[in-house]
């Protein structure tokens, strides 16, 4: 683990693998272990850099108001930090909204997109039914075990909690290890309520895939159709069965869609 700061804030960084920049955007509740399965994988053909945010895992978490903007401007930062004039990017939950917006505002330095599990945000986004957001994402403070056991039924799909529930464990540990800090959760919750990039999606440019489960509880999946709608050219990719953390419910399938699409894209250079 590296760190360095960035835009003012003392950030946590990794990189791993060789070959063309690749960059991982965790979600609102996540920091860059949420990726360890999936930045192996791509360390091969990659050098693929992780991060925890603002506000998120080993980083600094200052407690003024964070904007979607504000966190993909940290990501350029970190780019440029790191050596990375252009990269990949993939990006899932609230690491898909600032990935849009990365590539919005940096898209010289945005080489291609995948965007998982996520949302354009705004008045056209499809809602969920609010119990599973509301359970998982409360900003007020829950022991570990309460905390850890609400965001696995969130996040992973009932039929594959029921044949898994070791996961329920691991991530009740996960959040004894990790503490959330509600403030700086408070500050990004904030920031994923004010995304929306409905009417700025078509002036994406860059290649992208949009890849989600069809059993996500915490963003419908039918958000993903509506952002492969918006941007031009996108692909849409819907696994089935698989909840809101479809890479590591579906690895092979996960990973197998999205390295098409990067081969696809490398092939086109």
């Amino acid at each position: 683990m590296e760190r360095a700061r960035i835009n003012g804030v003392e950030t946590a960084y990794a990189l791993s693998g060789s070959g063309a920049p690749l960059v991982m955007i965790h979600g609102a509740q996540g920091d860059q272990t949420m990726f360890a399965e999936l930045s192996a994988a791509f360390a091969g053909a990659f050098r693929v850099l992780t991060f925890d945010q603002r506000g998120s895992g080993l980083s600094e978490k200052p407690d003024f108001d964070y904007t979607m903007a504000m966190i993909a401007d940290d990501t350029a930062a970190l780019m440029e930090h790191v050596g990375f004039d252009a990269a990949h990017v993939i990006g899932v939950s609230m690491g898909g909204m600032i990935a849009q917006e990365l590539a919005l505002r940096h898209p010289r330095k945005t080489r291609s997109l995948v965007l998982g599990c996520t949302s354009p945000g705004g008045a056209r986004a499809i809602r969920d039914d609010g119990n599973a957001f509301a359970g998982a994402y409360s900003l007020t403070p829950m022991p570990p075990e309460e905390r850890g056991r609400l965001l696995a039924e969130a996040v992973f799909s009932k039929g594959h909690l029921a044949k898994h529930p070791e996961i329920v464990v691991a991530m009740i540990e996960a959040r004894r290890n990790r503490p959330l800090d509600t403030a700086a959760l408070s500050h990004r919750m904030a920031a994923i309520a004010a995304h929306d990039t409905y009417d700025r999606l078509p002036r994406i440019a860059c290649p992208t895939l949009v890849i989600t489960g069809r059993d996500d509880a915490l963003i419908p999946w039918q958000n993903s159709r509506i952002i492969a709608e918006r941007i031009p050219g996108a692909q849409l990719e819907v696994l089935d069965p698989a909840g809101h953390c479809f890479w590591l419910e579906r690895p092979e399938e996960s990973r197998a869609a999205i390295e098409r699409f990067l081969k696809t894209v490398q092939a086109e250079k």
